[in-house]
């Protein structure tokens, strides 16, 4: 529906620190096309891409590829969907965003900003598994459907009544959250050995952020902030 994803993308005033964490984390640095002016980077631990804007854009945010993107943006207004920023045209590189439930923003280029990172089978950051991207919400209904609308396809729930509602695409996995606490979207990564992937993390002298923002056990689970302020969640549990 909004085409394939391509990369959280996050506004990193110094790109270098940025790309010093993620690459020390067991990322990989992705090669950039010249689509934006501004510093730009990639990295990458195989499943997910994390894009570093040394300029002011809305962060975190999600982008998207979508071919004949002019097509795509014409199909998906007739939807009721409503974008706030449009460039089209033969000589731009095109690009249109809209707003997400919980105000998040989706970004949809015509073409990738990066090329593909060839990385070995099953391989991880230390980070874990890279699972989805959690978000809170006020109103869990209304925030499916619109998910829905945009093709992701509701796959699971956690609570009675739900306090987490797991979406799917062939790409990109959300997890919709109605539980106090989560300040933001985070980039949740899974490890039942997470405790270890922890203590290794704290050994290599990086610091967890000193609350998790659930309720969550911290010898099994820590929260860990990028320079940018990328929110990192590691869980050994869903």
């Amino acid at each position: 529906m909004i085409g394939r994803f391509l990369e959280v993308s996050v506004h990193a005033a110094d790109v270098l620190a940025s790309l010093e964490f993620y690459e020390s984390l067991g990322f990989t640095q992705a090669s950039t096309g010249e689509a934006w002016r501004h510093p730009y980077a990639v990295v990458t631990d195989g499943r997910l891409a994390i894009g570093l804007h040394q300029h002011e854009i809305a962060s975190p945010s999600l982008t998207f590829v979508l071919p004949e993107l002019l097509v795509g943006v014409e199909r998906l207004e007739q939807l009721g969907l409503e974008f706030e920023s449009l460039r089209l045209g033969g000589d731009v590189f095109n690009a249109a965003e809209f707003i997400a439930p919980g105000g998040l923003v989706v970004r949809l280029l015509e073409a990738r900003t990066f090329s593909p990172v060839s990385r070995a089978p099953g391989a991880v950051s230390k980070l874990g598994w890279f699972e989805e991207i959690a978000l809170p919400a006020d109103d869990l209904g209304a925030a499916v459907s619109s998910w829905e609308r945009l093709g992701f396809v509701a796959a699971e729930q956690a609570g009675d009544p739900p306090t987490r509602i797991g979406l799917t695409s062939d790409t990109l996995n959300i997890a919709l959250l109605s539980a106090a606490g989560l300040q933001g979207p985070a980039l949740v990564f899974h490890d039942p050995a997470m405790a270890g992937r922890i203590a290794a993390i704290r050994d290599a002298g990086f610091a967890f952020a000193p609350r998790l923002p659930l309720p969550l056990d911290p010898a099994h689970n820590r929260l860990l902030l990028a320079p940018e302020g990328t929110q990192l969640l590691l869980l050994t549990a869903e």
